[in-house]
């Protein structure tokens, strides 16, 4: 007998601006940039990437490239989606 399984999307449970500021949090303070990207990439499909299109002036086409697995966003691309999601990229100083 075999398990069925079906992948998981994190996206689902991204449902309140919290809980999206705190899922970014950590793939930030990891600081990997593909994990970030992928991050954001979620955060983008759960907040609807055509909704979020029209808030950046970035086509959707254009941000789901962007933030896909072997998407490289420019920074602009960044602020704008972190803007459209309600948040700022903020520095903080590294614990030496």
């Amino acid at each position: 007998m075999s398990i069925k399984t079906i992948p998981y999307d994190s996206a689902v449970v991204l449902t309140t601006p919290t809980a999206v500021a705190e899922y970014l949090m950590a793939a930030f303070e990891d600081g990997a940039s593909e994990e970030i990207t992928h991050a954001l990439g979620v955060a983008a499909r759960a907040h609807g990437m055509t909704d979020l299109a029209r808030a950046t002036g970035v086509s959707r086409q254009h941000l789901y490239k962007a933030l896909s697995a072997e998407g490289r966003p420019e920074l602009a691309t960044v602020m704008a989606v972190m803007k459209a999601l309600g948040m700022r990229l903020q520095p903080t100083l590294l614990e030496a």
